[in-house]
Parts: structure tokens; C-alpha cells; sequence
């Protein structure tokens, strides 16, 4: 799943997840959205960025570890604002991906975490 208030940003993730031939199954603009979806396709693993609009991607990422805290999200962002980062990890992110992003990184991660 991919979660990312840019158009652009979500095509290129989408693009990332089907050239490493995984599933793509749902994608969202806005926080509220990305939990819906979550909860609604119990994907494998999510791309969610951090700075949503209706709801943020941290406290979508509580959300979503309290759903089903064995989730494997993935976080995105522009900022390498280290106290965030750290509390993206603290709240249950599995890795942390800053913008601009290659597809190789990204691939790479997702194995990983995968795996």
C-alpha cells in the first residue's frame, strides 16, 4: 500500500512495487484515507508518508500499529529531522526512507523488510 499526499510520489512508489514485482493493492492521499485502506486490505506492507493532510502520518502509524501491531510500514519523508525519525521507529516503523528516493533504495528496503 502506499500512502503520500503527492500524486507523483505515489505513482513513482507504485511503479517501485510492481517493477519489484510486488502487489499493489491500495493507495491513499490523505491520513484518514490510508487507515481506511489499511484496515480494508490488510496489506503486507505500507508506504506512508509522514507530512499527510486530515491526519499525519505518525498518528496514522500509531493507528495502524494498534490495529495490528505486527504491521510493516515503511516511513517517507523530505525532513531528516532526526527526533522524528526516532519516533517513527519508537511508535513500530520498520525502516525510514527520506525524499528524494532512488528505486534501487526502495527496493532494497522493501526486501528487507519483507524478508
Amino acid at each position: 500500500m502506499v500512502a503520500d499526499d503527492s500524486d507523483v510520489i505515489r505513482m513513482v512508489l507504485k511503479d517501485i512495487l510492481i517493477i519489484g514485482k510486488h502487489e499493489f493493492v491500495a493507495e491513499a492521499s490523505n491520513g484518514v484515507d490510508a487507515l481506511e485502506q489499511f484496515k480494508r486490505t490488510n496489506p503486507d506492507i505500507v508506504l506512508l508518508d509522514v507530512a499527510m493532510p486530515k491526519k499525519d502520518g505518525l498518528t496514522v502509524l500509531s493507528d495502524i500499529i494498534t490495529h495490528r501491531p505486527d504491521a510493516k510500514v515503511i516511513m517517507i519523508t523530505a525532513s531528516d529531522n532526526q527526533v522524528t525519525m526516532k519516533e517513527c521507529i519508537r511508535v513500530g516503523a520498520v525502516a525510514y526512507i527520506l525524499k528524494p528516493f532512488n528505486f534501487e533504495d526502495v527496493l532494497r528496503e522493501i526486501s528487507r523488510v519483507l524478508s
